[in-house]
């Protein structure tokens, strides 16, 4: 097995086809198909389901395309590293943010990197999983993860600061006219929440598990701005960090009380190169809240 049928691989299950894939990686379509004909004979296995519409990743293959776009990701920070002079950083950087966390000041931090390193490539994904988030972490897939701190925080993560967590509520709801709003004044309120596994929906359940009944559920979303946008037009309260509400919706919004807050932290993989490493720094300078129960 090599890297470049790791590439090939993680290619063709991106277009969903060989010939699709060979236009992008700009080499032959018989070349791609013998490449991963030949990584399926030695491994034994079928990575890619043959299907009217194109191909897609088996089971097997989905697990084999994990560890590959981590061992790709390996490799392309060795070279960056081997061609790297001062100040002359070159390569990718793979950087994934649990979702509606460092909303606000990832993108200045990301934008004064790449001032200072201009061919540096970085790579966002949100992810809102927490369990994971720690996978990913755990396997070395990811350069720097901006996340929340849980039960499986590594001992190496750096903490942040904090994002204080706010309600928002349709135009004309009673409670926007109090400056906090107390979470047992939203008993039977419906809520706009998220995905069940996401670690977002699991901030709302124990709020609400602590200030009264299990909420009704009147959507469930994948992205915070559309949880905002769908509470404003009255489907419903939603709960999300501070950071994340989108500009024109700040007057429908309020902290609640008891106030709610998560610790924010970073994750950088254990041999950290010159990119990550300027990067926390720069995540350390963005402005990021105290903890609300020490204001």
């Amino acid at each position: 097995m090599s890297l470049r049928q790791f590439e090939y691989a993680l290619a063709v299950a991106e277009e969903g086809s060989v010939t699709a894939a060979a236009e992008r990686l700009r080499v032959a379509q018989p070349s791609v198909s013998q490449q991963i004909r030949g990584l399926e004979r030695d491994l034994g296995v079928e990575l890619f389901a043959r299907t009217p519409t194109g191909l897609v990743p088996t089971v097997v293959g989905r697990a084999f395309l994990r560890d590959a776009q981590a061992a790709v990701n390996a490799a392309r920070r060795a070279r960056a590293t081997a061609r790297a002079g001062a100040e002359e950083l070159v390569g990718e950087l793979v950087v994934t943010v649990q979702m509606g966390f460092g909303t606000r000041q990832l993108p200045g931090a990301l934008g004064a990197l790449r001032r200072r390193f201009p061919r540096v490539e970085v790579t966002v994904f949100e992810e809102p999983s927490s369990a994971e988030m720690d996978r990913l972490c755990r396997r070395g897939a990811l350069d720097l993860a901006l996340m929340a701190k849980c039960e499986r925080t590594p001992a190496n993560a750096h903490h942040l600061g904090d994002e204080e967590f706010v309600v928002v509520l349709g135009a004309g709801h009673p409670q926007l006219a109090a400056e906090r709003v107390e979470l047992r004044e939203l008993a039977g309120e419906p809520w706009v929440r998220f995905d069940r596994d996401s670690a977002l929906d699991g901030v709302l359940l124990e709020v609400l598990r602590d200030n009264g009944p299990t909420p009704t559920t009147a959507a469930r979303v994948s992205q915070t701005a559309t949880a905002v946008r769908w509470a404003a037009h009255g489907m419903g309260a939603t709960l999300v960090p501070a950071s994340a509400v989108p500009s024109g919706h700040e007057h429908l919004v309020r902290p609640v009380f008891p106030a709610v807050s998560q610790p924010v932290i970073a994750v950088v993989r254990p041999v950290a190169g010159p990119a990550e490493t300027a990067l926390l720094e720069l995540l350390r300078q963005e402005t990021w809240s105290e903890p609300v129960a020490q204001r």
